[in-house]
């Protein structure tokens, strides 16, 4: 049987492959150090898995509204009232199955065929593919890292078409970290001000943040620009729930009713027992995300510290998420490098050495041309210090053998 052609433009998500790989190796008896997975080593606090238990235990296992439960809604737009400084109504207000979900709604509802989002680069694996799945087209622009991973006013002008319906910003990146301040956002919403053109702000990173950096929302500009945001959050990286799949967006009314009624026709509600859990960690103690991210620091430091004392490396500091980003061009002009290439192939530098690392180094990170930059690889640092200093220690061995 023929496959829709939608399905043929799309690749699985490389961040979940290369997880996988590395939990089937380890299964296997075999000694690999994953840093692939974009998730929180912690467990979900005690207190939110109690209202989950409590939910099921008093019958909260039905189904809900497809846009999520009024009470979840409320606890949403208190949170942008209190952390955000921006009002929405409930209306305002929808919930999804988890932040990938959110966008693949958004994409949904916005989208016909050959209408354009731009997406600065390196971006996070799937935005391109869910545009292209809504039969969209997606418009990259490149960021450099002598700019932060930052991508400037003139690009996206230079970008926007007559086909231009969103541009995508996230703030702190996946897989970068970089962090835009509210000047940067600023100039970056002048450019669409005066265009029926919405600005995506994905802040699932919002409360993963570094070095005293204060977080700043496109949204927070003007009335004018809110009214052309739509802001998307989850629950999974701030309160260690990635498995729950609660995602949420606010902005506008119409938007937010046809992304429920998309809702309405594919997942139906989000998991009424999530809900419950996810009203408890955005209404309940947020001291949670704050030792978290302490965690986060000290590990960012040991693993930028460490890749940066690797021959051929360089990584920025991320001012936010638990990533990094190193750039490996210099490592693969080192004389042993065409045995690399010849043996995983030539054709991209960041998926020679992922493949190695992983065979010599038995080290699972992710290439970064799924991100949009095969210059670099990407690793995530929510795993142990432990094993964040033997990775790196297996990654410097391995390396070191091809200068």
């Amino acid at each position: 049987m023929k496959l829709a052609e939608r399905i043929l433009k799309i690749k699985p998500s490389p961040t979940l492959a290369v997880t996988a790989l590395a939990n089937s190796l380890k299964a296997r008896g075999i000694d690999v150090i994953g840093f692939g997975s974009g998730e929180p080593d912690f467990d979900t606090p005690r207190f939110i898995k109690d209202a989950a238990v409590r939910a099921i235990d008093s019958g909260k296992t039905k189904y809900t509204p497809a846009g999520g439960i009024p009470e979840l809604k409320k606890a949403v737009a208190d949170k942008f009232k209190r952390d955000n400084n921006l009002e929405y109504k409930i209306s305002e207000v929808t919930i999804n199955c988890g932040g990938k979900h959110s966008f693949y709604n958004l994409m949904q509802v916005l989208l016909d065929e050959g209408d354009e989002v731009i997406i600065p680069a390196p971006f996070w694996v799937s935005y391109p593919d869910i545009v292209l799945l809504a039969d969209g087209n997606p418009v990259i622009i490149h960021s450099d890292e002598k700019d932060g991973f930052k991508v400037f006013p003139e690009q996206i002008k230079a970008a926007i078409t007559s086909r231009t319906k969103a541009v995508v910003i996230n703030s702190p990146s996946n897989p970068t970290g970089a962090a835009y301040t509210k000047d940067e956002l600023r100039k970056i919403a002048e450019t669409v001000a005066d265009r029926d053109i919405l600005l995506i702000s994905d802040d699932i990173y919002e409360s993963i943040i570094y070095d005293g950096l204060e977080f700043s929302n496109v949204a927070n500009i003007s009335e004018d620009i809110k009214k052309k945001t739509i802001v998307l959050n989850g629950v999974s990286k701030a309160y260690s729930m990635t498995g729950w799949r609660i995602g949420y967006m606010a902005g506008d009314e119409k938007i937010i009713k046809n992304v429920e009624m998309i809702q309405s026709q594919s997942t139906s509600n989000p998991t009424s027992i999530s809900q419950w859990a996810s009203v408890e960690a955005l209404n309940g103690d947020q001291s949670v995300i704050g030792e978290m991210v302490s965690a986060f620091d000290r590990r960012r430091k040991i693993i930028v510290d460490g890749l940066n004392s690797i021959p051929g490396f360089s990584c920025l500091n991320p001012n936010g998420a638990f990533y990094a980003f190193p750039g490996i061009e210099k490592a693969a002009s080192f004389k042993g490098w065409k045995t690399v290439s010849d043996k995983y192939g030539a054709d991209s530098i960041s998926s020679a050495m992922s493949s190695y690392l992983l065979e010599e180094a038995r080290v699972a990170v992710v290439p970064g041309l799924p991100f949009g930059s095969d210059r670099h690889i990407r690793l995530s640092f929510a795993t142990s210090d432990e094993l964040i200093i033997e990775g790196l220690k297996r990654i410097k061995s391995a390396i070191e053998k091809l200068v």
